[in-house]
């Protein structure tokens, strides 16, 4: 840290905490004039899966890809299993689509739920304010909650009280109703996070209706808990923009957010690329790119064809002079040289040097025919509800887009009668918005699961009960997966070749979100929220903690353990060497 009074002053934190440590934030700071001047954000680990992903049997790609990630590997394995869907050309019967929503909806709302409360909560609770904002607090104790007769806490400051780690009323609840959605997912899929029972063409699952009741069960307790959970995290953040005026501006970014749609319809989605436009604007989550508040596009196909992924600051060396395994799509689209399924990865291990390069994470961008857009998640579902209320097409029981907000029906469940929720499009795309988004989507995965439920139990009560179909591996194909990871946009692309995957790409939501300057110099979305941004914390520069920081980054729901993997170069043999007189010794050449 820079010592100069007057001076930019060098800090860091590295690792972020609450998350894998891996993720590094390095910011210079004006203490005098209060404001974050510059960001890099840095990952020290390798994504490997691309390159070891070469010359496995395609049928085997969900079942590694799921291991990216120890929180999130069901999305994986769901994306993978959509790519392959599209290569081998097989629809899976309606009911393994429903089996495999109601999967993913139970991962939303496990994973939301987790993060939200006993991970980020603890960024807005009595003990992390106390430290860094006493003022806070103490009005926060003045301050009557707007919808205290909804969620059962007098004060914003008995709210913070409930978010203390381990000992908050709400920081524990959470804990436990994460419990009932895992069980959710489990009953569905088999375990968590890498599921037993998915494959392409549907699922293992053996369904039955006491299968979909057990599952009901558990989440109309979760409803319950929803109903609490919205109001009160609306008095949270309303809160902070009252008590600390011009609050808006921690982690604002310009608009620039990605959605690839989540929830397949099985009577539209047949998993043909020449369709996907179609088939795409007919899931449950609206895909779409928003720029400046505007939907560009909800097409899937455009979507695709944008995608670009850049060098800039990370640890790679170029593929100008390499292969291309696609030159066209399967409508005779031209594909460049920077897709996913062009791309070679070709890691170049250096010292890290923030004026040049600085991180393991490339930099996906979508380009618009003139600009390579540093698109972001919104942390996942601040792009998921903004997509969707733009697009206005999602309309069922529970849930209706309206041009400018998602309307969401909870029924009655066993302590509060019928709910209706609102999320409306927020005026900036900032740190408290993405968190406030959580929070509704939340009651949005709820509101779909309670559908695709009562959409399983009218296909195992008409006697269709099958749930799947067989398939063959071409010699020759591709096939890409669009989905939702629970923070955000999510792709997998693969090349098939002699029966082999010659090249296979998946793209999570964090690449997107903690992207590095690209080879225009365009700052990542973590880079862009937190650089510019306001300070209120009240500590000082000698014990200043960095609190919006770190409050912003989290916003975005970091998922870094999608990085942690080996590389061997050219590879290493080990043999295990057994003799009458050893049960076992072990050599390597």
């Amino acid at each position: 840290m820079s010592s100069d009074p007057g001076e930019l002053v060098d800090m860091a934190w590295d690792p972020i905490t609450r998350i894998v440590g891996s993720l590094g934030i390095y910011t210079k700071i004006d203490f005098n004039q209060r404001v974050v001047a510059e960001c890099r954000s840095t990952s020290s680990i390798f994504r490997g899966y691309s390159v070891f992903m070469k010359g496995k049997d395609p049928r085997d790609a969900h079942f590694i890809t799921s291991r990216i990630c120890g929180i999130c590997g069901d999305n994986h394995a769901t994306c993978s299993c959509y790519a392959q869907n599209m290569a081998y050309g097989v629809k899976p019967p309606a009911l393994a689509e429903w089996i495999v929503n109601l999967g993913e909806a139970a991962e939303f709302m496990f994973d939301h739920n987790i993060f939200q409360e006993n991970l980020v909560g603890v960024d807005y609770c009595e003990r992390m304010v106390a430290e860094t904002n006493p003022g806070v607090l103490e009005l926060a104790n003045r301050t009557a909650a707007p919808h205290a007769g909804e969620h059962g806490f007098r004060t914003v400051g008995d709210i913070m009280r409930s978010l203390n780690p381990f000992t908050g009323e709400f920081y524990r609840e959470a804990l436990q109703v994460s419990r009932l959605t895992r069980e959710m997912f489990c009953l569905m899929e088999g375990r968590h996070p890498h599921p037993s029972t998915l494959f392409p063409g549907g699922v293992g699952t053996q369904a039955s209706s006491q299968l979909i009741t057990d599952y009901l069960t558990r989440l109309m307790r979760y409803v319950e808990f929803m109903k609490r959970s919205v109001p009160m995290h609306d008095d949270l953040f309303d809160f902070f923009y009252t008590a600390l005026p011009g609050y808006e501006h921690v982690g604002e970014r310009r608009v620039l957010l990605a959605c690839w749609g989540s929830f397949q319809d099985p009577e539209h989605c047949d998993f043909r690329y020449a369709d996907m436009a179609a088939w795409g604007r007919r899931m449950f989550v609206t895909p779409g790119i928003v720029v400046d508040g505007k939907l560009v596009t909800t097409d899937l196909v455009k979507i695709n064809l944008g995608i670009r992924i850049l060098l800039g600051s990370s640890y790679y060396d170029d593929w100008e002079d390499q292969e291309m395994f696609v030159t066209a799509d399967p409508l005779g689209n031209p594909v460049d040289r920077r897709h996913p399924w062009n791309q070679h990865t070709i890691p170049r291990p250096q010292k890290r040097d923030l004026d040049g390069k600085y991180s393991w994470v490339m930099s996906p961008r979508w380009f618009n025919g003139r600009d390579y857009l540093a698109l972001d998640t919104g942390g996942g579902p601040l792009a998921r509800l903004w997509s969707t209320a733009l697009a206005g097409t999602v309309d069922f029981g529970y849930v209706r887009a309206t041009g400018d907000g998602v309307r969401i029906s909870l029924p009655k469940t066993a302590l509060k009668g019928p709910v209706e929720f609102e999320w409306r499009i927020p005026r900036w795309s900032n740190t408290l918005e993405r968190n406030r988004a959580r929070t509704y989507f939340q009651a949005y995965a709820a509101a779909c699961a309670l559908h695709f439920a009562e959409r399983a139990l009218a296909e195992i009560r008409a006697g269709r009960t099958r749930t799947w179909e067989p398939y063959e591996v071409p010699d020759e194909g591709i096939g890409c997966g669009f989905s939702e990871a629970v923070r955000g946009a999510l792709s997998h692309h693969m090349v098939i070749r002699d029966g082999r995957i010659a090249n296979y790409h998946p793209y999570p939501p964090t690449p997107w979100n903690g992207s590095p300057r690209d080879s225009f110099g365009t700052p990542g979305p973590y880079e862009d929220a937190v650089q510019g941004q306001p300070i209120f914390e009240e500590n000082g520069r000698d014990d200043f903690k960095g609190i919006d920081i770190m409050r912003t980054v989290r916003s975005f729901d970091p998922c870094l353990p999608c990085g942690v993997h080996m590389y061997l170069g050219g590879g290493k043999k080990i043999e295990v060497l057994h003799s009458p007189t050893q049960s076992a010794g072990a050599g390597m050449s």
